[in-house]
């Protein structure tokens, strides 16, 4: 088996030694979504790479690298760069740049991502992720790290509802559409079938993604607490029935990027207030 808490304590110690900075906030960006932190104060960047142990992104979009700053005078850590299950790594290797992050101190997991719309399929929707659905293993198999988080995390609240009415405050500002919804990972990296989208609405998904919920469930293993928002760049397949041949992440920035900004920016300032 294979000892997952001794790749994380060499991988922390590597990342240890090329930064001293402590985040309370840990952002994630979705594919595409680079340009939403435009004018974060970085401080320190770390490349994926050059951590032992660390897997790397190997998808165009996802740069790969941790980027140690202040957002809105937040101490935050950016991944600029998911690891998905798709690659061909293990779920624990996924969740690694996670876990990293709640080692190096961070409180909150702010998660972003791009997705299919089910229940919203217009391109650049917004929605506040409420809960989701994982599809892809759990990545808590294996041995348990005790000093990670307990055996059998509960999941009744994975996304704070607190930290939830903070971005409900800052759209209601600004006069900006979020929506409230389900977020159900697929494995990937194909896009899902008409016959799956019509499965995931049964079972109550809103949007479609191949990223987040593992990185969730471990975030909530260790006792981050959750925030997370998704944005549609296509609808899901079989919803509209456009093909999915042409699909750019890159719109769903182009289109709302302004508000993604927005809502990052004063979403990360005010939960820097209340954590």
């Amino acid at each position: 088996m294979t000892d997952i808490g001794a790749i994380l304590d060499k991988a922390f110690k590597s990342l240890r030694a090329k930064t001293d900075f402590c985040p309370k906030v840990l952002l994630t960006l979705g594919s595409g979504l680079g340009n939403a932190i435009d004018g974060m104060d970085i401080r320190d960047v770390v490349d994926y790479r050059d951590i032992e142990g660390m897997p790397v992104s190997t998808v165009r979009g996802h740069k790969g690298r941790y980027l140690f700053g202040y957002i809105s005078g937040v101490p935050t850590c950016v991944m600029q760069g998911r690891i998905h299950y798709y690659e061909g790594y293990e779920p624990w290797q996924c969740v690694m740049p996670t876990r990293l992050a709640g080692m190096l101190g961070a409180k909150v997991l702010f998660a972003t991502n791009v997705s299919g719309g089910i229940t919203y399929p217009d391109k650049g929707a917004i929605m506040r992720i409420v809960d989701h659905i994982s599809l892809v293993p759990s990545p808590l198999r294996g041995g348990n790290c005790d000093s990670l988080g307990v055996r059998f995390p509960d999941m009744t609240k994975a996304y704070d509802e607190r930290l939830g009415s903070v971005l409900d405050a800052v759209a209601q500002r600004h006069g900006i559409d979020l929506k409230k919804g389900v977020y159900i990972q697929m494995q990937g990296p194909q896009f899902e079938t008409a016959s799956e989208v019509r499965m995931a609405k049964i079972l109550g998904a809103d949007v479609v993604g191949m990223s987040t919920a593992i990185e969730v469930i471990a975030a909530r293993h260790m006792g981050l607490k959750v925030v997370g928002m998704s944005c549609v760049v296509n609808a899901a397949c079989g919803v509209t029935g456009e093909s999915l041949d042409n699909v750019v992440e890159e719109d769903a920035f182009r289109i709302s990027g302004d508000k993604i900004k927005t809502l990052i920016f004063e979403g990360i300032k005010d939960i820097g207030e209340i954590i």
